[in-house]
């Protein structure tokens, strides 16, 4: 093997060992640092490794032969090379086995590094990243056991330390993740599923409970998709359209001035996991200071909603020319709705049914004030907007707003 304590003495040897190990540079110009041979190795170990879980697995993709695969790797090359490699490998195929949430899994993969080999062993080694492929995968495998929502245990930290040491990369994402851990565990009362609902209007209901973050918000689906046929006989694809409010949202809207728009902006992205979905909210621009209303504030009220800043409360922000409010008050959110198609004609059927149960928005003016969505639908729907008038009152609106930057 290659001596660790290299590092300390200065020349060639340490530096190029530096690059080598460097993640970054293998693969852009492998002809830089590494020689080719090299890098077709380690090309050809992942194949191989692939491989190696693949011939086994023949029998079944299970527990039993995951670890079979591990054992026979460890036991067959007594010096672990390619070891990260064939970590790598490892924690692909985890989901294929059905042991991606396995904790004793992952630390039997943790296991597969070589003890003590990568612990800086003096303050120059330690101030440089030492052996960083390695740290990098340890982080990588930790990340893989997080974005499942395991929290590792006692012996992952034991292994961490043995293999890196207690200041490495690994060692810290490990403190982290137990920092967190339990603080988010309890944060959001709708906790991600490893699957995601398929259809569109459960993934809707869904993601707008999770946003909005409030147990007493109400799901209302204004339109369920659906294909109809015209009298002309074109068939037309109606668009699903999924809104939620909650009871403080409805008695926020009821005592807003209707004197002062309101406006319907969006798309804005969430992701979930791998998957993007994309909302709308409608708003208000921030309550003027000469119109705010001293509200009593009701202790009670805050208690129960401590995920939401109650901006009617005057914060005491010092002087207001030493702080920008204008970025701090966003201004209060009415209700949030998904649907596959964010033209305007679409978002009028969701504020028509917002109405029914809010009939303040009958008096007042609604702007709408939209990025082109993921769907380059807009052009289309503008054409077919019902009231054209209405189109170019928003239209005029907007154009001052744009050149103040777009508040």
């Amino acid at each position: 093997g290659h001596s660790h304590h290299q590092t300390a003495h200065p020349g060639p040897p340490p530096s190029h060992r530096h690059f080598h190990s460097s993640p970054a540079c293998t693969k852009s110009q492998p002809a830089r640092f590494v020689n080719n041979e090299e890098d077709k190795t380690r090309q050809k170990s992942l194949v191989t490794h692939d491989d190696l879980f693949e011939q086994v697995a023949k029998e079944a993709k299970t527990k039993a032969t995951f670890n079979k695969v591990i054992d026979f790797y460890t036991k067959g090359d007594i010096r672990r090379r390619g070891h990260v490699e064939f970590i790598y490998a490892a924690l692909k195929k985890m989901p294929e086995f059905g042991v991606e949430k396995d904790l004793a899994v992952y630390n039997k993969l943790l296991d597969v590094f070589p003890k003590e080999v990568f612990v800086p062993r003096n303050f120059i080694q330690r101030m440089f990243n030492h052996y960083p492929r390695q740290q990098e995968c340890g982080v990588q495998l930790l990340e893989q056991l997080e974005n499942f929502g395991i929290m590792p245990n006692i012996e992952t930290k034991v292994l961490l330390v043995r293999i890196f040491g207690e200041k490495s990369h690994p060692m810290r994402k490990y403190q982290r993740i137990m920092y967190w851990f339990p603080k988010f565990k309890h944060i959001n009362p709708f906790p991600l599923p490893t699957q995601l609902p398929e259809d569109p209007v459960d993934l809707a209901r869904f993601s707008l409970t999770r946003i909005a973050n409030d147990l007493d918000a109400k799901v209302t689906v204004y339109q369920l998709p659906c294909t109809d046929i015209t009298e002309s006989g074109a068939e037309v694809t109606l668009p699903h359209i999924v809104g939620i409010q909650s009871p403080s949202q409805m008695e926020q809207l009821a005592r807003h001035n209707p004197q002062r728009p309101v406006f319907v902006e969006g798309p804005f992205p969430l992701w979930l996991r791998k998957t993007c979905v994309h909302y709308y909210v409608l708003r208000a621009d921030p309550t003027p200071p000469e119109e705010k209303v001293e509200e009593p504030s009701d202790p009670e009220r805050c208690l129960s909603y401590p995920l939401q800043l109650d901006l009617d409360l005057d914060l005491d922000l010092g002087d207001d020319e030493s702080f920008d409010v204008e970025d701090l008050d966003e201004g209060p959110v009415f209700a949030m709705c998904m649907t596959s198609q964010g033209d305007q004609a679409t978002l009028n059927q969701w504020i028509s049914g917002l109405q029914q149960s809010n009939p303040i928005l009958g008096q007042i003016p609604t702007l709408f004030r939209l990025d082109t969505g993921p769907r380059e639908l807009r052009d289309v729907a503008d054409a077919e907007s019902p009231n054209p008038g209405e189109e170019d009152e928003a239209t005029v609106e907007e154009e001052p707003r744009r050149s103040q930057g777009m508040k």
